[in-house]
C-alpha cells in the first residue's frame, strides 16, 4: 500500500482553542465518526488519489459526495 500516511493525508489536527477557520467545519452538524473501508487494487487508489490532488480536493472528500448522491438518489 502506498503509506499509511497517504491514506490519512485529509486528517488535520488543529491543536488551537480559536474557532475553526473553515465554514466547512464550522457548518458541519455532525462530527464524523465512522469509518468505512474498502478494498481495491493499488494502483486504482494511487491514481484516485493523485487526481484528486490535482483537483484540489481529498479521496475522503470525493467519497463522502458520492455517497450523499447515491442516497439521495435511491431513497424510498
Amino acid at each position: 500500500m502506498g503509506s499509511k500516511n497517504e491514506a490519512q493525508s485529509d486528517v488535520v489536527t488543529d491543536t488551537s482553542k480559536s474557532k475553526p477557520k473553515s465554514k466547512s467545519k464550522a457548518k458541519s452538524k455532525h462530527k464524523k465518526d465512522s469509518q468505512l473501508v474498502l478494498r481495491l487494487d493499488k494502483e486504482e487508489r494511487d491514481a484516485f488519489v493523485d487526481l484528486c490532488k490535482e483537483l484540489d480536493t481529498s479521496a475522503a472528500r470525493e467519497i463522502r459526495g458520492f455517497i450523499r448522491k447515491f442516497m439521495k438518489k435511491n431513497r424510498r
